[in-house]
This record gives structure tokens, C-alpha cells and sequence, in this order.
């Protein structure tokens, strides 16, 4: 009798004689899931703060997400890394974000063990485990988990979401997108959305669409088969895009601004017994000015951010609801375990002012209020990338103070649903047993019955290091099993331990206080001093929102909890404390290809993200067209970068050569040529030169002289003020159109080039920069 090893692990069980008549066939065993094993769904929001559910005290109106807490459970305890990439790392590892290399964002990676940003096989995701337990497996929506520059149609694939134990993943990649105009991938492979704007299209119900034809897509092959779906929404991330109705429908009811909102929230919060009746009332965030020391025009726009904000929210829950009510048509809601929660705190980066396009944020460049007033009524259409103000955020995390980035509890506590109606007989009721993110796959694997694999195709397994809060769904008082919880992010450290919490600001309790801007280096002197003198102390215990600083009063209690935070560091790869933040956006990062100064792009291929493509921001730069335009014209783009919300694109139009840097959507850079681009074969070209420095502290970039050649003579030239200074985002870099949103209002749509692109040619090596002056003069003594 032969034997062979199938894929399955099986072997051949049947006999192999010398003809069939004298053999017996047997089928490799496939392994499948025990008949009745629930489906798992997590919903994964995003920058949604612990006071903006309406189930968690919020004026904001979630009825969807406010069902499952009625018929399930609610956990006021639960928290996060206080960002997004890491955050969801923890929640499909169970390991901690340093651990999983995740100790920041994607694009702010660097070269130490617990910052790569890339996740080690070694920590297996939820949906390797349960794909080999007969479980399908779908991610749809924000993926968040690779480095920018494994972004690509490069790839490598294999920590893409079907790399991971995902059979079938639709979303996109990145940090975020236009929920109008999304960069989104169909399983591997770049996609443009089904429709328009103008005709309706929003990411939101697109992700619900595919999630849903995903499940059912299965289901009807093989009704019995249990799911494992990862749901992330781009809500309520910048920007915060919505139909107009859907915001419209809370015009006023902000206008007593967020200091209502906080004391409102924060009473409905203590009444649903989310907060404790004796909870304090954080304090009055020295960052956010007093809504009544607001002009009548700030007051009006910054309401109507919050309405924009609220309609989104909303919205998402309505859509939200849509998926459930498509598991209850298929007979599957009441078998289904689902968790919601949030990645981390309500999002700051709106600035003091709020914006309506998020880049300026990344950029310092904020645009004047009057701006923003000015474009008031489409604040949340397709034409902006907008955010509110640190005011709505603040208030976004009632009761706490702070918000996302950092490690109060503000940025670190959201807010956590559990729903099983087949499995939890307890309804509507709050749980307050301490859990973090990295809790979420071991209590999912205890009450599916399963053990951790030691090892997932192959690679041994490092241990999890969440612990299961399963014994707490039908026990409200039962203990919990974390009890020490370190957190780090961007330098900001605290640490929580059997109901107390130290916490070391950075740069400090406020950037008004500390008289530093988030970001800043920590020297070794400085983390010092820190370590001295920069620690506070809560006990969270009976002080839920760390208002009372006891420091001083346990000092010995103080110091144990430095040292246990030092202890976990070492444990989980945290060191070096890092509080930069341009530096690690700015560094180079290692690309998959060899390092060079010209980079060749084709038309008809995918985009490029930011963080993978030429750095061409203040510095010598050039893009060169190699092309063919026919006899009739040729208009389209040849090359372009961003999006609506900043970015540069080189293109054709009424047969002339034209270049336009869009400066953070405020201001835009154009030069184009005089005449009409003949037919025929033609080297089409652009040239950057700076003339002065980048001030990244007044949000400009580089100056510098732009110019177009054709054929190598000079055709135009005009002078940039300043440029960009530090990011596009959106930043996909495309050949041949412009998907998304148009870089410049000069034309709509894609924009597609209707000559031929045989190549595009970007050179960054400065050395190729043409002395334009002497062109110039050579020109005009042609004439």
C-alpha cells in the first residue's frame, strides 16, 4: 500500500493495487468546524471616542450599535494602544503592539525590533487560527498592518490581509482614504469604486455590500460552515464625509458647544452606569479654548464640523445596522459573536481650528477660519478632506481627558460591546472588569474551545499575551485576569496595575503647559527627568477619569510603578523611547527595490502609496513623458501624485503642456506652456529647482522654479512661492490618470491620457536639472 502526504497534513488511507479492481480509494479529510460553532465578526471603528456611542452617553444617534449593547454587553474598561495600526495589531494577534513591531503607525516605522511595522509570522493572526479549524475568513475594509512600501503591486503579498489567513479581503491598505473617492484593493489586485459620487457611491455601504456578498457568497455552498469576519470601517477616521441629509439632520443641536457636550454626556453616562454616580468630571483640557470665548464665526463653523462628524457616525451605524440585518435574513445574527470596539481615543488631528482638509494638519498649515467659513456648506462633500477641532475631541472622550496619541485614558479608553445572544444571557448590562485589545483572540478562542496553535504553516508560535475576559460575560463581579498593562506611544508611557495608573506625559499634560509641540525628540537627559519628575499617579480604582494626581502622596507606590513599566519595556521589545514624530515620518525607509535615482512608471498599472513611491518634495527633481500623441491631439494626465487634499500632476490640456502643485488645497502652483505640443513622438518634461529653504514651521515648503520642456527646450517656467513641506495624503502616485479625486479643478474625473505613454520617467538624482535661464535667453533669440 502506497502512502502520500496530503496538503491536508492526511495521509492516503485507501489502498493502491496494481488496478482499481484490486484498490480502495479514501479522499483526503478536510477539517471542519464542529456543526453549530458560532460565526465571530469584529467591527472595527475607527477614532471613535468613549463618549460619542449613544449607548455610551453620546447625543449622537446609534441605534444599531445601541441595540447590541441593549441585548448584550457593554464594557466600560477596555482599552487600547491609543492608535490605529498598533491597536489593530493587538486586537487579531493578542499580542502586544511593540510586540507585533507596531509600536506607531505604518508610514513612522523604524529600525528597531518593536518598530518595523511588520508583524512576525511568529504572531499568528485570528484568522490563520480559525482558518485551519473550517472557518472562513474575510477582512473588509482599513487594513493598516504592512509598511507602505509592501503596499505595491510588488508586493511581497504575504502579510497583505489573504497573506494572513484572510481568503477574501476588500478595502484598502493604508491609514485612510476619501470615504467618496477610495483607494481600495479587491483581494490583491487595485479596483476603482463601482460608481461615483454623483451617483451615490460612499465606502461605507460599499464595505457592507462586499462583506455581506462575501458570507453569502459561502453560505450557499455550505450553509454550515461558521465565518470569521473583520469588519473596519474607515468611520469615523478624517475624513469625515457624509451625504449632506445625514448631517443636516443635527444642524443645532451643537451649538451650545463642547463644553454642553461634555457635561451632557457625562450625566447620561453616569445614569446608564457607564461611569460610576461618584465619577469626576475631568478637567477643562488647557488646549481647547471655552466655547464662549469663540467669535460668532467660529462657533458657527466649528458646530457644523461636529454636525458633519455626527451625521458620519450615524450614518456608519445605519450601515452598520444593514450587515446585521442581512445575518438576521440569513438566520445567522443569533449564532453570531460579535465585538465592537474603537482603535483608539477620538482623533486630534484636526488642530485648534479643525480643518476641512486633514492634510494641512500633517503639513502646519493651517488655513485661516475665514477659509474654512467660506466653504462652510460643502464641509463634508467630496471636495474636502476635512476634521472638526480639539474641542469636539476633547469632548469626544468624556469623561477623560486627552485624546488619541496619547496614553491617558482619553486616548486609551473606548468603547467595547460583546453580543452572542445564543451564548450571553445577560442583557443591556455593564461590565467593569480591566481588559485591553490583546484580550480579545484569547477570550474568542476560550469560548470557541480552542487551544493557540504552537505553530501556523510551519512557524513556531510566540505566546499570547491577552488573557481571556470569558468568565466575565454572565459574572458582573468576577475578577479580572489582566492585571498589568503597560502603554507607549510616540514617548507618552503610563502603566496600570490592580487598579492604579501612572502616567508620564510627553511632551506634557498639554502642549499649552509644556510649551513643546507633540512630536518632539526625547533626549536621554530629558527621559531622565522625566523618570524624576514627570510622573503622575491615578487611582483609577476610585478616581475613573484621573483627575487626582496622587504622586506626592505615594511616592514609594510611584516609583514600583516606573519600575514595573521599565520591566514590561523589556519584556515586549518597547525601548528605545521615541517621542519623535516628523523625524520617523521623514526618514528614509527601506524600499523592496535597490536604492536609485530614477524611478520608470507605465500606464495602465496600479497606483503607488506616499511612503513607496520617489520622495520629490523640496528637492531637485524631474518627471519626463516618453510619448506619442496623434494627429487629432492628445489631452489626459501623464503623471500625477495626491489627491483633491494636496499633491502635483503633469498633464495635457487644449494640446499644451501644463503642471499644477496643489498646495494643501489652498493655494495652487501652475505652469504651462504657450503653444500646443505638435503630434508626433516627444519627450515631454518637468523640472523642480528649490530656491530656498523648507520652513516646516510655518507650514511652506521648499521654493523653487518650475519649468517644461519638450523635446529638451525650455517652454515655460514660472516661480513657486513655497511648496508642500512634508506629506501628501492622500499620496497615490498614478501613471497615465488620476483616480480619486481631481489634484486640480483644471479638469474631472480620471483625466486618462488618450495619446500613448510608452514610459514616465521621475529622476531625483538633482543632476539632470537644466540651467533654465540660458534656455530661456537661447529661446527667445530663436524668436
Amino acid at each position: 500500500m502506497s502512502v502520500v502526504e496530503y496538503p491536508e497534513g492526511t495521509a492516503f488511507t485507501g489502498v493502491v493495487g496494481r488496478t482499481a479492481e484490486e484498490s480502495s480509494p479514501a479522499w483526503p479529510a478536510r477539517t471542519r468546524a464542529p456543526k453549530g460553532s458560532p460565526n465571530v465578526l469584529f467591527i472595527v471603528l475607527d477614532d471613535t471616542g468613549f463618549g460619542q456611542l449613544g449607548c455610551f452617553g453620546s447625543p449622537i444617534e446609534t441605534p444599531n450599535l445601541d441595540a447590541l449593547a441593549a441585548n448584550g454587553l457593554r464594557y466600560n474598561n477596555m482599552h487600547t494602544t491609543a492608535l490605529c495600526s498598533p491597536s489593530r495589531s493587538c486586537v487579531i494577534t493578542g499580542r502586544n503592539h511593540h510586540s507585533n513591531a507596531m509600536a506607531c503607525i505604518t508610514e513612522l516605522a523604524t529600525g528597531y525590533p518593536g518598530y518595523s511595522g511588520i508583524v512576525p509570522f511568529e504572531n499568528g493572526y485570528l484568522s490563520e487560527i480559525l482558518l485551519g479549524h473550517g472557518y472562513n475568513t474575510y477582512a473588509v475594509g482599513k487594513w493598516h498592518l504592512i509598511p507602505s512600501s509592501q503596499e505595491t503591486a510588488a508586493g511581497p503579498y504575504d502579510r497583505w490581509p489573504l497573506g494572513r489567513g484572510f481568503e477574501r479581503f476588500y478595502g484598502f491598505l493604508g491609514g485612510d482614504t476619501s470615504q467618496w473617492n477610495p483607494d481600495l484593493i479587491y483581494d490583491n489586485h487595485q479596483v476603482e469604486p463601482p460608481a461615483t459620487p454623483a451617483e451615490g457611491y460612499h465606502l461605507t455601504p460599499d464595505l457592507v455590500d462586499k462583506a455581506s456578498r462575501f458570507v453569502a457568497d459561502a453560505k450557499q455552498i455550505d450553509p454550515d460552515k461558521p465565518f470569521f469576519l473583520y469588519f473596519a470601517t474607515g468611520a469615523t477616521h478624517a475624513p469625515h464625509h457624509v451625504p449632506k441629509e445625514w448631517a443636516d439632520k443635527y444642524a443645532g443641536k451643537f451649538d451650545d458647544g463642547w463644553d454642553a457636550y461634555r457635561t451632557g454626556t457625562h450625566a447620561r453616562q453616569q445614569e446608564l452606569g457607564i461611569v460610576p454616580v461618584d465619577a469626576e468630571l475631568s478637567r477643562h483640557d488647557p488646549d481647547v479654548p471655552g466655547w464662549e470665548t469663540l467669535s460668532d464665526d467660529e462657533r458657527k463653523l466649528y458646530a457644523r464640523e461636529m454636525e458633519v462628524f455626527a451625521g458620519f457616525l450615524s450614518h456608519t451605524d445605519h450601515h452598520i445596522g444593514k450587515l446585521l440585518d442581512f445575518l438576521r435574513e440569513i438566520g445567522e445574527f443569533d449564532n453570531t459573536l460579535i465585538m465592537v470596539v474603537s482603535d483608539n481615543g477620538a482623533s486630534a488631528e484636526g488642530g485648534l481650528t479643525g480643518t476641512t482638509n486633514e492634510a494641512q494638519f500633517f503639513n502646519n498649515a493651517p488655513e485661516p477660519v475665514e477659509e474654512s467659513l467660506a466653504v462652510i456648506d460643502e464641509i463634508g462633500g467630496p471636495k474636502h478632506f476635512n476634521h472638526y477641532p480639539w474641542g469636539w475631541t476633547w469632548a469626544g472622550n468624556t469623561p477623560f481627558r486627552r485624546w488619541k496619541r496619547e496614553t491617558y485614558r482619553g486616548g486609551s479608553s473606548d468603547p467595547f460591546i460583546v453580543h452572542w445572544p445564543d451564548r450571553i444571557t445577560a442583557k443591556g448590562e455593564v461590565r467593569t472588569q480591566y481588559a485591553h485589545i490583546i484580550d480579545m483572540v484569547p477570550t474568542v478562542l476560550d469560548l470557541l474551545q480552542l487551544d493557540a496553535p504552537s505553530t501556523i504553516r510551519g512557524v513556531a508560535q510566540s505566546p499570547i499575551q491577552g488573557v481571556s475576559f470569558a468568565h466575565t460575560l454572565d459574572d458582573a463581579v468576577a475578577e479580572t485576569n489582566h492585571h498589568t498593562q503597560y502603554f507607549e506611544m510616540f514617548g507618552h508611557r503610563s502603566i496600570y496595575h490592580d487598579g492604579w495608573r501612572a502616567v508620564c506625559p510627553w511632551p506634557g499634560a498639554s502642549f499649552s503647559e509644556a510649551g513643546v509641540p507633540f512630536g518632539a525628540p526625547i533626549s536621554a537627559e530629558t527621559l531622565s527627568k522625566l523618570d524624576a519628575t514627570g510622573w503622575e499617579l491615578y487611582h483609577v480604582a476610585e478616581d475613573f477619569a484621573e483627575t487626582r494626581d496622587v504622586a506626592a502622596d505615594h511616592r514609594d507606590l510611584l516609583i514600583a510603578m516606573i519600575g514595573r513599566w521599565y520591566v514590561e519595556a523589556g519584556k515586549y521589545d518597547v525601548m528605545p523611547v521615541d517621542g519623535s514624530a516628523l523625524t520617523r515620518m521623514i526618514s528614509e525607509k527601506p524600499l523592496l527595490a535597490a536604492p536609485r535615482d530614477s524611478y520608470v512608471y507605465y500606464p495602465g498599472t496600479q497606483s503607488l502609496p506616499y511612503f513607496a513611491s520617489p520622495k520629490v518634495l523640496n528637492r531637485p527633481h524631474s518627471i519626463t513623458a516618453d510619448v506619442e500623441i496623434p494627429e487629432h491631439g492628445a489631452e489626459g494626465v501623464l503623471l500625477c501624485q495626491g489627491s483633491a487634499a494636496g499633491g502635483y500632476t503633469l498633464f495635457l490640456q487644449d494640446g499644451k503642456l501644463h503642471y499644477v502643485h496643489n498646495y494643501v488645497a489652498r493655494e495652487y502652483f501652475r505652469v504651462e506652456s504657450n503653444d500646443a505640443v505638435p503630434s508626433g513622438h516627444h519627450a515631454l518634461r518637468y523640472e523642480f529647482e528649490p530656491t530656498g529653504e523648507l520652513s516646516l514651521a510655518n507650514g511652506k515648503g521648499s521654493p523653487g522654479r518650475m519649468q517644461l520642456y519638450v523635446d529638451g527646450a525650455l517652454v515655460a517656467e514660472a516661480d513657486a512661492p513655497y511648496t508642500t513641506p512634508a506629506m501628501f495624503n492622500p499620496g497615490a502616485l498614478t501613471c497615465g490618470a488620476n483616480p480619486g479625486s481631481p489634484i486640480t479643478p483644471d479638469y474631472e474625473g480620471l483625466f486618462p491620457f488618450t495619446g500613448t505613454i510608452h514610459h514616465v520617467t521621475v529622476d531625483v538624482s538633482g543632476e539632470t536639472i537644466e540651467d533654465s535661464e540660458a534656455q530661456m535667453k537661447a529661446a527667445m533669440a530663436r524668436q
